[in-house]
């Protein structure tokens, strides 16, 4: 019984020396042991292979986009002259731009810390341009850009930015903060964007000349240099270019472009065909264009009753947003009275941050005086001090702040309905509003925001700069003294 006892026994079984583990099988240290001893965790044969082949994906993808910014392709043969297909389609860039109306565009102009990034869409058929402005070559002047061929509207972005990788602006633009771009950003900003425009134009251009070149084909789309063709009449200018590229496909649509500009160096423009959004020109642009067509009978009832309605209401409270000049970013609250025919208001320009002006227009003349401030102004707009001051008056040296007062208190008196148009429907503040723009014999046309009632809830006007100023207006009790 002893000996059939003993020979049932379970066997121990073998245990790995503790002194010998399997490479592969070795646990890997708790990470409360590597945060008591201070050491990083051992890396086994199996992370080790994940983490090279990891670094090796890594280094390939970096040099990946590095190649891609600028990149021409080795040919597979030598380069020749253009065929006359590879003419005629280049030829038709332009006009294929034109046609298509919009693009994504990403332009980089300069290498290095003096390297501009332009991020946004390109609109040829308005013309309008919508970028966000990067890169180290601009300094503080980051921020947000619409343009036309005549302005050019910066918002000027203070705060550090989240990435590093330049990225398109948000689709709706912000309603605030944009002035008229001053030197010396203007004139380094301004060949990039003539550039853009000129990429467009509503016809063909002439067969390029004997010195254009097939250089490659890359997936599909001919690279060839030729220089830029000249700007029709009336269109803008394309900066002296050289070494110009252009990455053409089979149907004369323009991928990319590679030039040389002088004192700006090497330009690349990538467009991105089917990325072509309805832009959103920001209300010193005049807003959008909509669809202009005559007034019905309802609409020219309430023009025809305006200047009873605004004698009625006497005054308002008003808003004054005009970008009159590059040294003339303004700003401004206080009150409109159609029936005194005056205007009361402090205006900060935003380019001054300490300063702030009080306006007071009467029968004509345009008078100011100097308040001073111990806030940043343009940032806390406050209206205009009660009472009225009664010295230090003198004569406002603006022409332009002075004809733009006197057209909003001609708005009591709007040329004949005739020469009226409803430009669109818009909102303003949780209102529906009809966008009705009057253009009179003589004079420039003024654009009026009205409600169901008739009464306005902005007034716009063209300046001299080539901008839209706006007085938004609250009707409401009150008196300026």
């Amino acid at each position: 019984m002893e000996s059939s006892a003993r020979t049932r026994r379970t066997p121990r079984p073998r245990r790995t020396p503790r002194h010998r583990p399997t490479p592969d099988t070795q646990p890997t240290p708790a990470a409360s042991d590597d945060a008591q001893t201070g050491q990083l965790p051992r890396i086994t044969g199996r992370r080790r292979t994940i983490l090279r082949t990891l670094a090796a994906v890594a280094l390939l993808a970096a040099t990946a986009l590095v190649l891609g910014l600028s990149w021409i392709p080795d040919p597979a043969e030598p380069s020749r002259q253009p065929t006359a297909d590879e003419r005629t389609r280049l030829a038709a860039v332009r006009v294929t731009n034109y046609r298509d109306l919009r693009a994504g565009v990403h332009l980089t102009a300069g290498t290095g810390a003096a390297r501009v990034d332009l991020v946004g869409w390109v609109d040829w058929s308005r013309p309008l341009l919508y970028l966000d402005l990067g890169g180290p070559g601009l300094g503080a002047q980051r921020g947000l850009l619409q343009a036309t061929p005549a302005v050019l509207l910066l918002r000027p972005d203070s705060t550090t930015p989240t990435s590093p990788s330049p990225a398109p602006p948000p689709l709706v633009p912000p309603a605030d903060g944009w002035r008229l771009a001053a030197p010396p950003t203007a004139d380094r900003l301004r060949p990039l964007l003539d550039l853009l425009f000129a990429l467009a134009t509503d016809r063909a251009d002439p067969p390029v000349g004997e010195t254009a070149r097939w250089i490659a084909n890359a997936d599909g789309t001919d690279v060839l240099t030729a220089r830029l063709p000249p700007a029709p009449p009336g269109a803008p200018t394309p900066p002296p270019a050289t070494e110009v590229h252009w990455w053409v496909d089979r149907e004369a649509r323009l991928h990319r472009m590679e030039a040389r500009l002088p004192d700006l160096g090497s330009v690349t423009v990538r467009l991105n065909r089917a990325d072509r959004p309805s832009l959103r020109p920001v209300a010193a642009l005049g807003g959008q264009a909509g669809t202009p067509r005559p007034l019905n009978a309802a609409e020219r009832r309430r023009l025809t009753s305006l200047p009873t309605q605004l004698r009625a209401a006497g005054e308002a409270r008003a808003t004054l947003t005009a970008l009159l000049g590059s040294a003339a970013n303004l700003r401004g609250t206080g009150w409109i009275n159609w029936s005194r025919r005056s205007a009361y208001l402090a205006v900060d320009d935003l380019d001054a941050p300490r300063r702030r002006t009080l306006l007071r227009h009467e029968h004509g003349r345009t008078t100011q005086t100097e308040l001073p401030v111990t806030v940043k102004a343009g940032m806390d707009p406050v209206p205009p001090p009660l009472p009225v001051p009664t010295s230090g008056w003198e004569p406002a040296p603006d022409a332009g702040l002075a004809a733009l007062l006197d057209a909003v208190l001609r708005a009591a008196t709007p040329a004949e309905a005739g020469t009226a148009h409803r430009i669109r429907g818009d909102r303003l503040t949780g209102a529906e509003l009809d966008v009705v723009e009057v253009v009179a014999a003589v004079g420039e046309p003024v654009r009026y925001w009205l409600d169901q009632s008739g009464l306005p809830h902005r007034l716009q006007f063209p300046t001299a700069a080539g901008t839209w100023a706006q007085v938004d207006l609250t009707f409401e009790d009150g008196a300026t003294g």
